[in-house]
This record gives C-alpha cells, sequence and structure tokens, in this order.
C-alpha cells in the first residue's frame, strides 16, 4: 500500500457523502477480536465497539456462523409471513430480560419510536388518558436517537438547530434529580423513558437509588418506566442490562446496538404484556423489522449472554479498567465515571479537547471517541484481552504525559 491510499479513500467520501459525522482519519478495511485494520496495514485497538454495537468483538465466531447459515436459507419475507426463526428470538429474549413480549424493528431509533407509541397506546387505551394529552418525561442531556421526535425533546442545540417544528407530548427534567421528576408528574403523564446511564452525555451515572426512585414514582402514579439500554445493555455495564445493576425492573427495555452482533441492525422494544399488548395489527410495523437473518443473529446473541459468560468478564474487566483510569486523575484527568466496560475520562481542558486527545491516541493505534468538549469515551469489545486493555491504558496515559510536557 502506498502512504497516499487513505488519503485517496477519504478524498473519496468526502465527494460523495453528505458531512453528518466528522470521523477520525482512519479508513478500516478488516477487522478481528478487539482489533481493526486500516487500508494501509496498520492496526487499531478499538476502545469504542461501534458505541456498543460490536460487544462481542469483530468477526465473532459464534455470530457469523449464525449469519451465513441463515444467509443460505432465507433473509426476508416481511412480517405479512411467519418465519421460523423470529419465535424463538422473542421467546428468549422475552425470558432473558424476565419479561413477557418482544417487539423487534431494525435501529435503535425505531425502538424508542416503537416504545413512544406503545407508551401513548398504553395510556389512552388502560390508563384513560384524554386524547391527544398524553405526557412523557424525559431527561435532559439525553441521547436517544436522531428522529424528529426524539430530537424535539433533546437538549442538544446541535441535535435541534433548523429541525423543528417539533414533536409535542414531552418534559424534561434534570437527569438524576427524582423531586424533579415527581413534579412533572400529573394525571396525562404515561411514561417516564430514561436511560439508566447516559451515553453520549459523556457516560454519566445517577446518584445512588436514583432508579429506584424512578421506579417507586412510576408505579405509584401508574406511570410507565421505559429504560433505554441501547448503549448500556447486553453486557456493557456487568450485567446483562444496567437495571440488574441497581435491582430494578421497568416496564419496557429498549434494546439495539449489540442486539445484532455488529453484523445486522436489530433492535426491540421488551416489555410486559399488559402494556405491549395494546398494540393491535396494522398500527405498528416494519418491513425488516424481525426479518429472518436479523432474527437468527439476535437469538444467537441472547444465547451467548443467556451463559453469563460475557457479563462476568465485562464486571470483571471493568474493575480493572476504573481503577487505571482513576490511578490518571491529577494526571490531566479530572474525572472517570462509568460501569463495567464503559468509561466517560473528562479531560483537563487546559490541556486538549476531547478530539484533540482522540486524535493523539488515533496516532499511537487506539480509537476511542469524544463527547461533550473535553470527555472521551471508552468501549472496548467485552472480549478484549487484559493485556490489550492495558495496553490502550498506557497509550492514554502517555497522550497525556505528552500533553503536560508541553
Amino acid at each position: 500500500m502506498t502512504p497516499t491510499t487513505t488519503a485517496r479513500a477519504l478524498e473519496t467520501e468526502r465527494e460523495s457523502l453528505t458531512r453528518n459525522y466528522n470521523p477520525l482519519p482512519v479508513v478500516a478495511v478488516s477487522a478481528k477480536g478487539a482489533w481493526v485494520t486500516d487500508v494501509e496495514g496498520k492496526k487499531y485497538l478499538d476502545c469504542l465497539a461501534a458505541y456498543s454495537a460490536v460487544n462481542f468483538g469483530h468477526g465473532n465466531k459464534t455470530l457469523i456462523r449464525a449469519a451465513r447459515k441463515q444467509l443460505g436459507k432465507l433473509t426476508l419475507t416481511s412480517r405479512a409471513f411467519y418465519h421460523d426463526q423470529l419465535g424463538p428470538f422473542a421467546k428468549e429474549l422475552a425470558a432473558l430480560l424476565r419479561m413477557d413480549m418482544v417487539l423487534p424493528m431494525n435501529t435503535g431509533a425505531e425502538a424508542v419510536e416503537s416504545a413512544i407509541k406503545v407508551s401513548r397506546a398504553w395510556g389512552y387505551r388502560v390508563k384513560g388518558v384524554a386524547a391527544n394529552k398524553a405526557k412523557i418525561i424525559v431527561a435532559k442531556e439525553n441521547f436517544h436517537g436522531r428522529t424528529i421526535s426524539i430530537v424535539s425533546f433533546s437538549t442538544d442545540e446541535s441535535s435541534r438547530k433548523d429541525f423543528g417544528p417539533f414533536t409535542p407530548g414531552f418534559v424534561s427534567v434534570p437527569y438524576g434529580d427524582a423531586e424533579a421528576l415527581e413534579k412533572e408528574i400529573d394525571a396525562n403523564t404515561v411514561a417516564v423513558l430514561i436511560e439508566p446511564i447516559q451515553g453520549e452525555a459523556g457516560i454519566i451515572t445517577p446518584p445512588k437509588g436514583y432508579l429506584k426512585k424512578v421506579r417507586a414514582l412510576t408505579k405509584a402514579n401508574n406511570v410507565l418506566m421505559i429504560a433505554d439500554e441501547i448503549q448500556s445493555g447486553l453486557g456493557r455495564t456487568g450485567a446483562t442490562v444496567q437495571c440488574n445493576n441497581e435491582k430494578v425492573v421497568p416496564d419496557m427495555y429498549i434494546l439495539g446496538k449489540a442486539l445484532g452482533g455488529g453484523i445486522v441492525p436489530v433492535s426491540a422494544v421488551v416489555g410486559r404484556k399488559e402494556v405491549m399488548g395494546v398494540l393491535k395489527p396494522g398500527e405498528h410495523g416494519s418491513t425488516f423489522g424481525g426479518n429472518p437473518l436479523a432474527a437468527a443473529v439476535g437469538l444467537a446473541v441472547v444465547r451467548m449472554l443467556a451463559k453469563g459468560d460475557m457479563q462476568r468478564r465485562s464486571q470483571r474487566l471493568g474493575k480493572h479498567l476504573k481503577k487505571r483510569l482513576e490511578a490518571l486523575v491529577g494526571k490531566g484527568v479530572l474525572a472517570v465515571r462509568g460501569a463495567g466496560l464503559w468509561a466517560g475520562i473528562d479531560i483537563d481542558p487546559t490541556l486538549a479537547t476531547g478530539r484533540e486527545v482522540c486524535e493523539a491516541l488515533m496516532r499511537k493505534g487506539v480509537l476511542a471517541k469524544d463527547t461533550h468538549g473535553s470527555t472521551i469515551r471508552l468501549a472496548p469489545p467485552l472480549i478484549v484481552s487484559k493485556k490489550d486493555l492495558d495496553w490502550g491504558i498506557d497509550q492514554l496515559e502517555a497522550v497525556l504525559a505528552e500533553l503536560r510536557s508541553r
């Protein structure tokens, strides 16, 4: 490969792609496990894992085997017909989360939109809220996707500017403030939609006991609790879902990203029968939602998680990650947050922006992502080795040392 290979690839993309992303200048061509190789043959430790979509590693043999097997049989029927993969997928996913019913979709944003529709229908048909009066409470600094209804209740100006008018029916309260939440609940409130840990905001963890208070308030007021576990779920935080760590059971879970194993887009809303059962034929759907290929891969993911090995590995390595990162506080790091193999690291803004740190890490062979100015996120695949994880943290330590010596 010539030194201009990356430059040519970047130029081609920039000519033809809408500029709705600003990626680091790495052009990936292959990947295996926790490592990505670019077009020039350089290897990088993947510490983003596609925002947790690649929880089980690139090219996971079990998941690839399931995909290949299904590719040779049947990939799409639409939901106009039954197929043999969807029933087992739904049954075992519901059992994994100790819920009753599954609504399969494709992307995380679609699943969030679906949960909103279900909760509104439940509010009108079960709770008895007057037509078009349903209210859903969300948290400030949330990130649930970028569709119009979702950005309607975002507090991130970059997600909202020039995209109005917005969908009504949402009220925002400070994340982690149970008292503020309680004040907003009224007779028209049908749901509280919350991230157990706010991912895009910088891996923000709420105060201890907050989720339990949310659950108690929603139960006491006949309001649904919806946990968006798209980024935090499926092993990332050392449990099947972060709600397990908090010993909280919501009415609905929203899942995505890792549910497709990094192979196909798969998402789902999983909840209690009394809630999910409000939908009637023809009221909601998706041509590709629950397709045979997606269901086959999703089923393999569910069966992998049912063993518990990934969750235990995430928990064990997560403790080591936290210890290593906390040792960097005062050495260019202001604070560290997270759970399992998921960390938000606040870089001293007098040293560098998060983007600058990620660019420096890239040059050393580590892929990470910045958010909100001076925060970087680490979310390596759960199969990462302790040796590779330590090497990645060593590179961060070296970058910070270089920045402090400038």
